[in-house]
């Protein structure tokens, strides 16, 4: 078994494009083309093209595809309609945190699950593990997809010049089947940036031709290719969580603030119900540490691991740090004692490095679009 990065479709493009590339989750991806800074401004004010095809793409059929997921993860998939996504979780028996999933209902019985890369294969051999007893089939769809998202206020105006789909009536968290400038594409409006934007299912052997057209079609508007580095700052601005981080196995929903995706009032039994239930009981009590928005007084960027301090005392750890090219800040993600997570609590800062940095607290997220 080889340990070469895995690459994308788009793997020589971006090359061609002088991006500069990071391994990722295994994956050999662009961090950046040019200026970091230059791409998240373009999409928060224009348009970004991003190449996001290491998620990992994992489809499950069957008349019992519906109650299967209801029972393999904590949300309640069968109330999901044709067409339409869900934000969900996936869980161990002990309420740990797998990966967070965004599940899309494309038929009657069928379901297409994404996961994040570095989860792919976690998510596709629990789900296989789970599927025992149900009328379901879970099938790795990783390599008949590759994944390309136009993001910000003129991805709608990008698209609708190479698609006749009728984006007008394509709610957020919908997808529907289309053909974007002569390729087939599941196209999603959903997004990782905070902003409007769309996600392009499509057959590797059409990326390359699809990512071509919309850089011809958004030139016009500002667009720019982006790198994972922007992806970053702009999920970070926007407050969204990301696996490894605000999320890991050693967190339930309800430790990261986000019980609501646990629906507890669906029929049947589904994996961690048991322990889930206990942590919702624990966060009643004694309520866990709160994920909250800091925002630096000084220059010096927090990064995840720091540790979160006031009156010398530490009451917390970030998760995530950068510079936030919108606030021209830096800023960070961090869970904190409940007695310092208020908004504006005084005398909170983030050791870095061994000083004592001030930093101010803030309900996240820290940029919200204007509607």
């Amino acid at each position: 078994m080889s340990n070469a990065p895995r690459l994308t479709a788009l793997d020589a493009l971006h090359r061609s494009l002088g991006a500069t590339m990071t391994d990722f989750a295994g994956w050999d991806m662009p961090l950046r083309y040019a200026s970091e800074r230059d791409e998240h401004n373009a999409v928060r004010t224009k348009a970004g093209l991003f190449d996001l095809s290491h998620m990992g793409e994992i489809t499950v059929t069957g008349p019992q595809a519906a109650a299967f997921l209801n029972f393999a993860l904590v949300g309640n998939i069968g109330t999901v309609a044709v067409g339409r996504a869900r934000y969900t979780m996936i869980c161990a028996e002990d309420g740990g945190i797998l990966d967070d999933l965004i599940v899309y209902r494309l038929g009657e019985t069928e379901y297409m699950v994404v996961a994040n890369a570095g989860n792919a294969q976690i998510v596709l051999d629990a789900l296989s593990a789970r599927a025992d007893g149900f009328d379901a089939v879970v099938r790795d769809d990783r390599d008949a997809y590759a994944l390309i998202a136009v993001q910000g206020p003129e991805s709608p105006a990008i698209l609708a010049s190479v698609t006749d789909a009728d984006l007008d009536g394509l709610k957020y968290y919908a997808g529907l089947p289309g053909t974007v400038a002569g390729v087939p594409a599941l196209i999603a409006r959903t997004g990782y940036t905070g902003e409007d934007g769309f996600e392009l299912f499509v057959a590797p052997e059409h990326a390359e031709q699809l990512w071509q057209a919309l850089t011809a079609a958004g030139a016009p508007h500002g667009l720019i290719p982006c790198g994972l580095s922007c992806r970053d700052t702009l999920r970070l601005e926007a407050g969204m969580p990301l696996y490894g981080h605000e999320l890991t196995t050693e967190l339930t929903p309800f430790d990261a603030g986000l019980g609501r995706v646990v629906k507890f009032e669906k029929e049947g039994d589904f994996v961690g119900r048991k322990a889930l239930e206990a942590a919702a009981e624990r966060a009643e009590s004694a309520p866990p540490r709160k994920l909250v928005g800091l925002i630096a007084e000084g220059r010096r960027v927090p990064r995840a691991g720091f540790p979160v301090v006031a009156e010398g005392q530490v009451i917390g750890q970030v998760t995530s740090g950068a510079p936030s090219p919108t606030l021209g800040k830096p800023i960070a993600i961090a869970y904190v004692d409940p007695a310092h997570a208020a908004p504006g609590t005084a005398g909170v800062g983030v050791d870095i490095r061994g000083s004592h940095e001030p930093y101010e607290v803030v309900t996240l997220p820290f940029y919200k679009r204007q509607k």
